[in-house]
């Protein structure tokens, strides 16, 4: 497992980062970087070693829990339930995005994913039972002199299983910035085949603390509430070009070298996940999705999730749209000889354009030094009260620089410099 050599901020006397509301805020010294790598997922693992299909057809997502949701009782959140646990141990397995940090004294290192769409923290502890565990960096309570016992169990449901642990609080370092008193959970026991293969170790949630299953203040409201951030902001850019350098997570602002102005800034249209609205999805002028409903469809900006999800209906049309079949395993392929001839799909958001062209929404892999080309798009059928629901994840956002303020409740857009376009 490759590890990540610890953020730095620079000493100078105005870092080159921002953050834009109504005037540009330069960050001081509360404006630290996590630079991130990017390896290969569980699924190419998977497929390199001729289990993929074996492991899909033991794995199959709770559709029924998914297709079932609006029985479920009105008390819960509208997207909390089993269906959405599922999909977030079937998006780990596209994971291929990670970073650094440290927990306790002397400092434990951990390689997680940094992931918008939840928010709890996790590492596996040094009790585990699991496979998994063996296979990654476990927690050691005994060894750090800040470590404080909870009391409390907690349980993530995924599709194999229920992710289960305790409770502690730590100190956590993130970057250069050390967070105190952290809560967090120790995994004791991992379930399924994906976490023994996974190339991270845990995960660290971003999302609105609505969405949190532990009890306790998230990583990024700790922050806040310590005084350690300029502005509640953090923002990402993510380098999807095949080298290991996978970009790098900003806390604190923006980084005003990645992106070309203006900023697009969207309102969350609900705490929990970031989710903003999608006025409409057009493939090359001759199909448009969303565009019959008056509120548009909602989207959930998410870089724990690799690629692009959308309801099954509208996707299954995109997919037949771009000339990709499907496998025994549900994914699609696509002739790479046809892929500079594709369509180009946009995403209409806050009457911003942001167009994907064949290239970009296309993932390559190399199998038995034969080139095999996926589509970029994925079935997510959830649910919503105000209409349906995409997942604009990496193979959007590797396109883009995202920002994520809780200040205001928004997310924005931006388009990529040219510089960060060539950067390795």
């Amino acid at each position: 497992m490759i590890k990540l050599q610890k953020a730095t901020i620079s000493l100078k006397k105005y870092e080159r980062c921002s953050f834009q509301s109504q005037a540009l805020l330069l960050c001081h010294f509360s404006c630290f970087r996590v630079p991130l790598s990017r390896l290969p997922s569980v699924r190419s693992r998977l497929r390199a070693a001729n289990q993929l299909d074996e492991f899909l057809r033991e794995h199959q997502p709770d559709v029924f829990s998914r297709r079932y949701a609006q029985c479920y009782p009105a008390a819960q959140h509208y997207l909390r339930m089993d269906g959405r646990s599922t999909e977030r141990l079937y998006n780990f397995m596209d994971a291929q995005f990670f970073g650094q940090i440290s927990l306790g004294k002397p400092e434990q290192n951990f390689t997680v994913v940094f992931d918008t769409g939840s928010t709890d923290l996790w590492v596996p502890s040094s009790y585990c039972v699991s496979q998994a565990c063996a296979m990654h960096h476990k927690f050691k309570a005994f060894e750090s002199s800040t470590y404080a016992h909870d009391g409390r169990v907690f349980g993530i449901h995924y599709g194999s299983g229920h992710l289960l642990g305790v409770m502690a609080r730590e100190e956590l370092k993130v970057g250069s910035v050390t967070v105190q008193n952290q809560v967090f959970g120790e995994a004791v026991y991992e379930p399924g085949f994906t976490f023994v293969l996974a190339q991270f170790d845990g995960v660290l949630g971003l999302g609105f603390p609505q969405l949190a299953e532990e009890l306790g203040s998230p990583v990024f409201d700790s922050m806040i509430e310590q005084g350690l951030l300029d502005e509640p902001v953090f923002s990402f850019y993510l380098k999807n070009n095949g080298s290991s350098f996978g970009g790098e997570l900003l806390f604190g602002g923006v980084d005003e070298t990645r992106f070309v102005s203006p900023i697009n800034w969207v309102p969350v249209t609900q705490k929990g996940y970031w989710q903003i609205r999608l006025d409409v999805v057009k493939v090359q002028g001759a199909l448009s999705f969303c565009y019959r409903s008056t509120q548009g469809c909602q989207a959930v900006v998410d870089t724990g999730t690799s690629l692009i999800g959308g309801p099954a209906r509208d996707v299954l049309l995109l997919q037949q749209f771009i000339g990709a079949t499907p496998t025994a395993v549900g994914e699609y392929l696509v002739d790479c000889v046809r892929i500079s001839s594709l369509p180009v799909v946009s995403f209409l958001i806050n009457n911003v354009e942001y167009s994907l062209t064949g290239e970009q929404y296309i993932r390559r892999e190399t199998l038995n030094d034969k080139e095999i080309c996926f589509s970029g798009f994925q079935s997510i059928d959830v649910p919503s009260p105000v209409g349906p629901v995409w997942i604009l994840g990496d193979v959007f956002l590797s396109q883009f620089y995202s920002i994520y303020d809780r200040g205001h409740n928004r997310v924005g857009l931006a388009h990529l410099s040219e510089k960060s376009k060539i950067s390795v």
